[in-house]
């Protein structure tokens, strides 16, 4: 709450309450004038989100055990094509740890959890905990590019949107808006490769992250643009962020709305709010009035920015599969069809993991963006 605004809550509501005051005794004038300690910050509004994200984090390792089970089929089985039988098929199995109870296999599955251990693929026989290694940060760069840009070009249009109510280009903005979800984004993708790649030829062939002449440098950070630029590599650098520009564009279109109605309506709430209206009526200048707008509007753009991430994650499934990227998504489709349960079971968590670490980060920004949300707080 900014100065102003405790400036007017300041104020007595009683006007008979200077002299209420001035008829007390000298003992509670002398308590009143007194200096009152105020209380330390309180860390309460802290503990409820941290708290929540671990017991939603715990849940969700049973549910992930749960939903990877009731896949119909023996795993050993289908990811070996049936070639083993017998003894053979039993000590695969029990390799896996996959002969014993439900219960058993649970049990096993938190000990392996408990040593960071995600289990190996059964399709390719390497650790899983290596596989994650190599395709999450791509994967990240993926998608945290596509949300810089998506929240760049939604201020952008949504500050034009509500400072020009009456412009034509304003009330077509504000019907892209309103198509939040409407455009799915496999749509774009394929829409958006026929147009710019198969008919102007200006998009690189949706076939990896790399050009096939190139050789990639080294995995330093696992960040495929950053790890270029570390070893000097400016052809590969190019080469990685060309391929990146059609799904991060395919990204923003699709979800921009999504945010762009959101902080609209944020901003136009904030604007007839009457605080507002007190800062212009007492002159304050226009750089600090459009501050305290964006502060009361951004808890809500933040907390529907949150909810992308998981939008931004399951479109990466599709778009790295469309456009041959071959992260995180790619290797989840890959043990949906290998019925790698390891895998699988793996990716699950490790991607409801990413999401509840955002959401934790949302809550925490959006606590210390508006001050009601924090309790315990200092008066």
């Amino acid at each position: 709450m900014s100065t102003t605004d405790h400036v007017v809550e300041a104020a007595p509501a009683d006007p008979d309450a200077g002299a209420t005051d001035a008829g007390t005794d000298a003992g509670t004038d002398a308590e009143s004038t007194a200096p009152r300690r105020r209380s330390a910050p309180s860390l309460r509004w802290l503990v409820r989100p941290v708290a929540t994200a671990v017991g939603n984090m715990l849940a969700f390792v049973v549910i992930s055990f749960l939903l990877v089970q009731l896949i119909p089929g023996d795993p050993v089985v289908t990811a070996t094509g049936g070639r083993l039988q017998g003894d053979a098929l039993e000590a695969a199995r029990a390799s896996y740890g996959l002969d014993g109870s439900v219960w058993d296999q649970f049990l096993t599955y938190l000990g392996q959890l408990a040593h960071l251990d995600l289990g190996e693929s059964i399709a390719s026989g390497r650790p899983v905990i290596e596989d994650f290694a190599t395709r999450i940060p791509a994967t990240l760069e993926l998608i945290t590019t596509g949300l810089f840009f998506a929240c760049i070009v939604t201020v952008l249009l949504s500050h034009f949107v509500v400072t020009h109510p009456g412009n034509p280009v304003s009330r077509v903005l504000s019907a892209y808006a309103r198509s939040a979800g409407a455009l799915p984004e496999y749509v774009l993708g394929i829409a958006f490769l026929f147009v710019f790649y198969a008919v102007l030829g200006w998009a690189p062939a949706p076939s990896g992250r790399l050009d096939p002449l190139l050789i990639a440098p080294d995995d330093v950070t696992g960040f495929p643009v950053l790890d270029a630029l570390i070893a000097g590599d400016t052809a590969a650098a190019s080469s990685y962020v060309s391929h990146l520009v059609l799904p991060v564009i395919v990204m923003v279109v699709a979800h921009t709305p999504i945010l762009m109605k959101s902080l609209v309506l944020g901003l136009q709430g904030a604007i007839d709010d009457p605080s507002t209206r007190f800062r212009i009526a007492a002159g304050a200048p226009r750089r600090v009035v459009l501050l305290s707008i964006y502060r009361r509007a951004l808890p809500q753009a933040v907390a529907m920015l949150g909810m992308m991430f998981g939008l931004f994650l399951g479109g990466a499934v599709v778009l790295e599969a469309l456009f041959g990227l071959g992260g995180l998504g790619q290797y989840a489709v890959d043990a949906v069809n290998n019925s790698d349960i390891f895998a699988l079971r793996s990716f699950l968590l490790v991607a409801a993991a990413l999401c509840l670490a955002i959401y934790l980060v949302v809550e925490i920004v959006i606590a210390l963006l508006d001050p009601r949300r924090r309790t315990g707080k200092a008066a």
